[in-house]
């Protein structure tokens, strides 16, 4: 059993109310493959919402900012933690996260200059999903699971 981005399952819970649909992962979800999560609705934020990337403050903390300066941050924690109660209650141990998301984002995020610039790191989901021993891919490993 895997746990899935929503937005990949083809739910429209992103910022913009719009979806990322992949049609493996919606599949996965359809066969009982896999759960679709959005952390952000788990945190009870709106769809649509305002769009949020993360920025390194002056201690080196993450924090999840609006576009129009807002802080976030203790929303996006509270879906993180959230999603990870799911993993451990269904035994779920590996996941399917959207890249550059500030939630479920690995390897690559966005900067928090709102420009579209790339960097690495990881949203406040996956990173604690992979503290958590928890195998994270994103919607560029799916092909590997076309045949599961």
């Amino acid at each position: 059993m895997y746990l899935v981005s929503a937005c990949l399952a083809g739910i429209n819970c992103r910022y913009d109310g719009g979806n990322t649909e992949n049609e493996i992962i919606k599949n996965m979800v359809k066969e009982g493959k896999a759960i679709a999560v959005c952390p952000e609705q788990l945190a009870k934020l709106p769809i649509p919402r305002v769009c949020c990337e993360i920025i390194i403050d002056d201690d080196g903390n993450k924090k999840v900012m609006s576009v129009d300066g807002e802080d976030f941050t203790e929303a996006y924690r509270q879906g993180a933690v959230k999603t990870l109660e799911i993993c451990r209650a269904s035994g779920i141990n590996e996941a399917i996260l959207q890249s550059r998301s500030p939630s479920c984002g690995y390897g690559l995020i966005y900067d928090g200059t709102f420009s579209g610039k790339r960097i690495k790191g990881e949203g406040l989901t996956a990173e604690l999903l992979a503290k958590n021993n928890i195998k994270i891919y994103t919607e560029f490993d799916v092909d590997r699971f076309e045949k599961n």
